[in-house]
């Protein structure tokens, strides 16, 4: 007798189906892969902080987790890459949710929520990334060079946040400046926001969470009372 559709022989049906071998082992090459270039993010940053970035060298950084130069450029192209590409999922995550907010929201408001989803992702971190989050900001606000990295991480975002609005209200992003206008206003006070933690030597991810999203509260009430 032939078993039922989606069901194998002796197996009772609606039994999860036993991982195979190979699935198996690609999740554990994945999680092997993660590992090591969070290893590698935290050896660098430990370097960063400790001899400031100029100084720490590469070769030092694939010291400290035991891999070869081969190894640390299979994850990262550059040495600024592995402060950058931890915050660049970070604007992923605000792109995917910008694009899932329903139709006909406002445009200031699409991207405020969405910067929610993202600034609960930052607060809600385990202690190790939120330890990662941390040294970051504090290497890259040390570090001129990463700050004019990290501007040009925001250029790459606002040019893809503002396409995402342009499609969202049907107008032509090349013709029509207003997506980018929203996008950058709102841009800048998340910008204004972290900078002032900075300022105030504020580092935890939670509460530079709060006050990002204070800050960009604070951007809508100046725009609707002061332009």
């Amino acid at each position: 007798m032939t078993a039922p559709a989606g069901d194998t022989p002796g197996s009772e049906a609606g039994a999860p189906v036993p991982q195979t071998p190979g699935r198996a082992l690609a999740g554990l090459r994945e999680r092997k892969k993660q590992r090591t270039r969070l290893a590698l993010i935290d050896a660098a940053l430990e370097l960063f902080l400790a001899k400031g970035y100029e100084a720490a060298t590469i070769d030092e950084i694939v010291a400290a987790v035991e891999v070869s130069q081969r190894t640390f450029f299979r994850y990262f192209a550059t040495k600024e890459e592995v402060v950058t590409n931890f915050l660049t999922e970070y604007d992923r995550v605000m792109e995917e949710a910008l694009a899932s907010r329903p139709p006909g929201e406002r445009p200031f408001t699409a991207l405020f929520e969405s910067l929610r989803v993202v600034l609960r992702t930052i607060a809600e971190s385990d202690a190790e990334d939120s330890t990662r989050f941390r040294r970051i900001r504090q290497v890259i606000e040390a570090t001129p060079s990463l700050v004019a990295a990290q501007m040009a991480r925001y250029k790459a975002s606002e040019r893809k946040l503002a396409a995402e609005i342009a499609r969202r209200e049907g107008v032509d992003p090349e013709r029509d400046l207003r997506p980018q206008i929203v996008v950058a206003f709102y841009s800048g006070a998340t910008r204004v926001a972290f900078e002032e933690c900075a300022r105030q030597d504020i580092w935890d991810a939670g509460t530079i969470a709060a006050q990002v999203e204070e800050a960009v509260a604070l951007a809508a009430t100046t725009m609707r009372e002061w332009v």
